[in-house]
């Protein structure tokens, strides 16, 4: 039985077991297990500071963004994360203990946490913000359709990329967490909706449940060619999750005051060379195109705005969930390697049961 904190004397007691992920080595190219190390150790819940909380990981999201962050500090557009330390990566938790006037003990939050069972971390200092969760909304849900991911497309669509009704709206990596949102998100506001993914299991959800005008895959098809066919008259936004040659393509296909919403280079993660630009920049300069590269904290203060939408949208049935929700602690870094194959749909999440779910 887990054993807490005694409240009654803010005594200390041991927690049978924290188990961990850990970076081993940073990686050279493709990521590989190898890279991952495994420890657990018997653990005693510490009293948090002022700020702090203590928690339970309950669900942990497997975004690719974490990949750059486990590159040196010359590779990592963040801190880079350390080595022989647990995997920092989005979760959701349950406090168990706090010490932060927003966070009470019993609720749920979604942030950067570690992987790991156990965690105390300092919500104020997080370079991505942690955000309560609404009563009612499920651990999955809340770091899944409701999570920093479908934030993420809300803020790149709607803020940077602002569509109109009528446009053609193009999103790499359609099927992915982010790419799954945006493309729901346009085809609601009216827009036409191209999708680019790979493989016919995704280009059928994209058409099938996601009712996207056209889907493209990029394994099968000549994008350039089908982007010609679909849009002959231009690409009014661009989503952009992948990089490498589909941007290329995308900059030539853009129309006249074309918007390309720099999200992520998905392409460029797994690799060993930056993430590289368009060939021809005068293409940007005659069309007037406008690229922009954001992040989710700079509209952190919409967050319970969009959050709030997002829950309506589900409600009403004009968005749907697209997750892989796996199980068990075991199969963290055996999941997140499958982000960089393909083998994976949607929001990819890993289910850490607590000890009463188990009993």
């Amino acid at each position: 039985m887990l054993a807490i904190l005694d409240r009654r004397r803010g005594m200390n007691h041991p927690i049978t077991c924290n188990r961990q992920w850990l970076l081993k080595t940073r990686p050279v190219g493709a990521l590989t297990l190898d890279n991952f190390a495994y420890r657990e150790h018997e653990y005693t819940a510490p009293q948090p500071q002022p700020g702090e909380v203590l928690v339970r990981n309950v669900v942990f999201n497997c975004a690719p963004t974490m990949r750059n962050w486990m590159n040196d500090a010359e590779r990592s557009y963040r801190a880079p994360m350390t080595l022989d330390a647990p995997v920092v990566g989005p979760a959701c938790a349950r406090v168990l203990r706090s010490a932060h006037p927003r966070f009470t003990e019993g609720t749920l939050l979604v942030g950067v946490s570690r992987w790991e069972d156990y965690s105390v971390l300092t919500p104020d200092a997080s370079a991505i913000p942690m955000l309560p969760v609404p009563s009612g909304v499920s651990p999955s849900d809340a770091v899944g359709v409701f999570g920093l991911n479908s934030l993420t497309a809300y803020f790149g669509l709607l803020r940077v990329g602002e569509p109109k009704p009528a446009e053609t709206l193009v999103v790499s990596g359609a099927s992915g967490s982010v790419g799954s949102m945006a493309v729901q998100i346009g085809k609601m506001i009216g827009c036409r909706v191209i999708g680019i993914a790979g493989g016919p299991e995704k280009c059928a959800w994209l058409s099938d449940i996601a009712a996207l005008d056209h889907v493209i895959d990029y394994k099968t098809d000549d994008v350039a060619q089908r982007l010609r066919e679909l849009a002959p008259t231009g690409v009014d936004v661009f989503f952009d999750n992948v990089g490498g040659p589909l941007l290329q393509i995308l900059v030539d296909r853009m129309a006249v005051h074309g918007r390309i919403v720099l999200c992520g280079q998905v392409s460029a993660y797994d690799g060993d060379r930056p993430a590289a630009g368009p060939r021809d920049m005068m293409q940007v300069v005659y069309k007037r195109l406008r690229l922009q590269g954001f992040v989710t904290g700079d509209f952190i203060a919409e967050a319970d705005l969009a959050r709030g939408e997002l829950m309506r949208w589900v409600e009403e049935g004009k968005v749907v969930r697209h997750e892989d929700l796996r199980e068990g602690f075991a199969r963290l870094p055996h999941a997140f390697l499958d982000l960089f194959t393909g083998a994976h749909r949607g929001t990819l999440l890993v289910l850490n049961r607590e000890p009463r779910d188990r009993q």
